[in-house]
């Protein structure tokens, strides 16, 4: 969602009924059909994503989420051509990334890079060009880059805990190569690699208000994001389903309030 609000903030012109269609196809079609999929393939046990005991799995699960998919598809293409491709490859990566006969995600960088250009890029793209009549692919590359180190800057923070789960189903995850306080120092650097772009991109649009109301709303994801891994470099158990999960909410709710606020400051300054 965070994704969905900043390029919503910085779309030059938007079409309201088409930011709620596409918030519609994302949120309640897209991405709940791609976790019930990948949560069909790996029929979990143990702590896994937002869900710290999933329940047993059926074959019903996959029908919905290929419906899900259909209607998402059909509701797409009333947004335009771009916007029916960029979902339809949102949906064919999510797959491919889940699929035993394939599964992108037993593979570190693959995996790693499948997540954070589906989900971040390609999100910020297809959320910008469905509210203007205007494809504006090439104004946005920076922006794009920004969200996909973002999601790159939190993503394997998700699976610290559950290295041994992954192992045991045959998935490698990047994390699981760096180590707990490996994935901590990289995630660190990707998200102040972030926040550096993420700067000069507010300077070069001249919003400078916009960067203060950034800075000020993820201060509390910083504090908690240094005091969580001091935890862990003292008690290694502390990288554990309960503190991701608030890592995850605080993350998700103090983003999501910068963009939105962001979003009023560009519309109504």
């Amino acid at each position: 969602m965070p994704v969905f609000w900043f390029a919503l903030s910085q779309a030059p012109v938007i079409d309201w009924a088409n930011a709620c269609l596409i918030f519609i196809i994302l949120h309640l079609l897209v991405y709940p059909s791609s976790n019930g999929y990948n949560s069909y393939m790996d029929r979990d046990t143990g702590s896994i994503g937002g869900i710290e005991k999933p329940l047993p799995v059926h074959k019903e699960l996959f029908y919905v989420s290929v419906a899900m998919d259909m209607l998402a598809l059909l509701l797409s293409s009333l947004l335009g051509w771009a916007i029916l491709v960029g979902v339809g490859v949102y949906i064919i990566a999510s797959r491919l990334y889940s699929y035993r006969g394939v599964r992108l995600k037993q593979y570190p960088v693959a995996g790693y890079l499948t997540v954070i250009i589906c989900q971040g890029a390609l999100v910020y793209f297809i959320v910008s060009n469905s509210v203007s009549d205007v494809l504006v692919w090439k104004e946005e590359w920076l922006p794009a880059i920004v969200t996909s180190l973002l999601i790159g800057g939190t993503y394997p923070l998700t699976q610290v805990y559950q290295h041994q789960q992954d192992l045991e189903d045959g998935v490698i995850t990047l994390s699981y190569k760096l180590g707990v306080r490996g994935t901590f120092i990289f995630c660190g650097i990707i998200l102040f690699v972030a926040l550096l772009l993420l700067t000069l991109y507010f300077i070069g649009v001249n919003q400078w208000w916009s960067l203060v109301a950034y800075g000020v709303a993820m201060l509390p994801v910083a504090f908690y994001f240094t005091s969580w891994f001091l935890k862990v470099e003292r008690d290694p158990g502390s990288a554990n389903f309960k503190n991701l999960m608030k890592m995850n909410y605080v993350a998700s709710v103090c983003s999501s309030i910068a963009f939105i606020g962001i979003l009023i400051i560009n519309r109504t300054g």
